[in-house]
């Protein structure tokens, strides 16, 4: 399933007690790993493992099953971290703990395994990453350090490799790259130094809990508005994403109009690859519900305008056609 549920954690959780399972093995995606992270610790638990882990994270004193995991989409970059998000239906929650016994004992990442995977899927993927590597850029601190240069840089990578992967599917460069783009995304790596801002994750976290949607055109509609809210509270980096990503020229633009060519830019980029815009392509026609899953989505503390509950309706208002 594309966003596994609690319920699918218990089910495995039981399966390998029974069984006497000695290792688990993940084959596919983001999805795919996490829950099998999940199935991992729920395996070794007694107790409610939600609880205990999901809703109030701590240290678990038990050893996770063994797990490797073959990656056949590259996106999450789940298969280098313990990140395991998951779906509490009955809750109509949808998050994620990172818990480094949950690190995979080994990972076989080749792009040949992805060829398979529809466009689609492999664009939503390949956005995915893009929206990791931005949630932690556009984030303090300011200064010059090299954790902005090095996202600069797999930013360029994932928008020239995308593009490439479109036009062949089978581009085993662009596809290998891709891979190690997700990878050195969610490795940890990029995060040194930075608060981090995952305010679109959280967002678009509550948005699937609620609609089930798929996870990288959720972060595609999101994005483009979600930077409109925050970009002056952040325009130095604002600025340096509009020239070093997208090599925008100053020319007689201010520095609010050169921020915003960049945002411009990515917003160009999602209807260039195929992506979602609205929530309206995304299935979610009733505006009803728009406060209840604004009112559930959590608040990062890492961004540089610290969101409300009532400006994320705003967002999801702007994003509904």
């Amino acid at each position: 399933m594309s966003n596994p549920t609690y319920a699918k954690v218990l089910e495995g959780a039981k399966l390998a007690r029974d069984n006497q399972v000695d290792i688990i093995l993940g084959v596919g995606g983001g999805s795919v790993m996490d829950c099998c992270k999940a199935v991992s610790l729920a395996a070794r638990y007694e107790g409610d493992i939600w609880d205990a882990f999901w809703a109030n994270p701590g240290v678990i004193e038990v050893e996770p099953l063994p797990l490797g995991v073959i990656v056949t989409v590259a996106g999450t970059g789940s298969e280098c971290n313990g990140g395991a998000v998951i779906t509490n239906e009955e809750k109509k929650i949808k998050t994620g703990r990172d818990y480094p016994k949950l690190n995979p004992a080994f990972a076989l990442m080749d792009p040949t395994y992805t060829y398979s995977v529809p466009v689609k899927q492999m664009v939503s993927g390949g956005f995915d990453i893009l929206s990791h590597i931005m949630e932690t850029y556009f984030s303090e601190p300011n200064e010059d350090n090299v954790s902005d240069d090095i996202m600069e840089a797999l930013m360029k990578s994932v928008i020239r490799n995308l593009r490439a992967s479109i036009q062949n599917p089978k581009d085993y460069t662009a596809r290998s790259n891709l891979m190690w783009d997700s990878t050195m995304a969610e490795n940890r790596v990029i995060k040194m130094g930075k608060k981090c801002d995952f305010q679109c994750h959280n967002v678009e976290h509550q948005l699937g809990a609620y609609t089930n949607c798929n996870h990288g055109c959720g972060l595609a509609v999101l994005h483009p508005v979600y930077y409109r809210h925050i970009y002056k509270e952040g325009l130095p980096k604002f600025l340096r994403f509009a020239t070093n990503v997208w090599g925008i020229a100053r020319e007689n633009r201010t520095d609010e109009e050169l921020a915003l060519a960049g945002i411009q830019a990515l917003a160009d980029f999602i209807r260039e690859i195929g992506l979602p815009t609205t929530l309206q392509e995304l299935g979610l026609r009733d505006e009803s519900m728009l406060k209840e899953i604004a009112d559930s989505c959590g608040i990062s503390a890492g961004s540089y305008k610290k969101m409300t509950h009532e400006e994320i309706l705003e967002i999801f208002r702007e994003c509904l056609k």
